[in-house]
């Protein structure tokens, strides 16, 4: 009874695992990034751009308290100013419509049970297939994949030397939303020299997988 219990609860994982990814919050997503980083809605994009790269930018200057402080007083300070000048205006008008946020106060924010447990699920799924690749590189089940981290590593140490985190992610995000629209534009000429790095390096891998011992080339 109890390896019945057990193999309907590893069934389920499997099933859950295997449709995480496919479900509709998880496709809507990656259909807004896509419109994102592809400047599909320019207005969007640049808000979104332009309000990350400030955020960052910020982080780079200022302590995290003090940019924390500043974005929670600029916000207060619309809505404030905002309720302030409704109120005014309904006082001269003789008009009680009452709080101009009534509409967005009326909103459930709240979030369902179920909405929590699928974001937990789809998380912990890919935390799991994290951790599970983690284990494979460091203990060296492919020797070529945990030499290639390793000299990953040993470059980062020349990267973290000259810039810091915050740099780092500034440079990410500025890739992020210029290279995609940078290669949807040149696709053909880009993929023409990336297929030529590929065989090199492919044929490369291939006579260093040869002349390790204990190693064996991938089929692809």
């Amino acid at each position: 009874m109890e390896d019945q219990n057990q193999s309907s609860l590893v069934s389920s994982s499997k099933g859950t695992e295997g449709n995480v990814d496919s479900s509709p919050a998880a496709s809507s997503g990656m259909s807004l990034a896509k419109d994102l980083i592809y400047w599909t809605d320019p207005k969007k994009t640049g808000l979104v751009f332009g309000s990350t790269l400030t955020l960052l930018v910020s982080l780079a200057v200022f302590s995290v308290v003090s940019v924390l402080a500043y974005l929670v007083l600029a916000l207060l300070a619309v809505t404030i100013s905002f309720r302030v000048y409704k109120s005014v205006i309904q006082a001269v008008q003789k008009t009680n419509e009452g709080n101009p946020f009534r509409a967005y106060l009326e909103q459930d924010v709240t979030m369902s049970p179920d909405a929590f447990r699928k974001y937990c699920e789809t998380t912990l799924v890919h935390v799991n297939r994290a951790l599970k690749y983690l284990v494979q590189l460091f203990l060296v089940q492919d020797l070529v994949d945990s030499l290639k981290l390793a000299v990953l590593m040993w470059l980062m140490t020349y990267v973290g030397a000259v810039f810091n985190g915050l740099t780092l992610l500034i440079l990410a995000l500025l890739l992020t939303f210029s290279v995609p629209a940078v290669y949807k534009k040149y696709q053909m000429e880009i993929d023409h020299y990336v297929e030529m790095v590929q065989k090199q390096i492919s044929s490369a891998t291939g006579k260093i997988q040869e002349k390790l011992p204990g190693t064996k080339r991938k089929t692809e």
